[in-house]
């Protein structure tokens, strides 16, 4: 059974495509079986993000571990089956993130903003449209009243 203790990035390298998170000795480290093994540079010494895919791109990358004379190889996907590795791992790249990429979202949160309130509004009009049908004067000056209300403060947004 498998459990992190502790994983710090050495340094983070980062790139257009990849951001590298390498680590070192002291700063990456599991418990075994419930016995603590130290991370050891010995093959793989880095965890290599894509930025577009926001996926780890060296998932069958290995990893060193050591306690005493005791050896244990780990691979990246091994480790990617961890929920806790995951959340160490994307708490460390996280920040490394272009900011348009989270910009990106709030543009989408705007879109669909607008696109509600035009939808709103065409319900509206259609309520209108009901109450002029049915010749309910009462619905008809609510709804009315409310509609007006609406686009004065879609004009004041605008």
């Amino acid at each position: 059974m498998l459990n992190i203790k502790m994983l710090k990035p050495y340094y983070v390298k980062e790139d257009k495509r990849f951001i590298r998170v390498v680590l070192a000795y002291q700063y990456f480290s599991l418990f075994i079986d419930q016995e603590l093994y130290q991370f050891v540079p010995m093959e793989s010494r880095e965890i290599i993000i894509d930025r577009n895919r926001k996926r780890v791109h060296n998932v069958f990358d290995i990893f060193v571990f050591q306690r005493g004379k005791k050896i244990v190889y780990v691979s990246v996907a091994d480790l990617l089956a961890l929920p806790e590795f995951i959340t160490h791992l994307d708490s460390i790249v996280s920040p490394y993130y272009d900011d348009d990429e989270q910009l990106e979202g709030q543009g989408n949160m705007n879109e669909a903003n607008e696109l509600i309130q035009e939808l709103e509004k065409e319900n509206l009009r259609r309520l209108i449209d009901r109450a002029i049908d049915e010749d309910d004067r009462e619905a008809f000056a609510q709804l009315t009243k409310l509609w007006n209300k609406l686009d004065r403060e879609q004009s004041s947004h605008s």
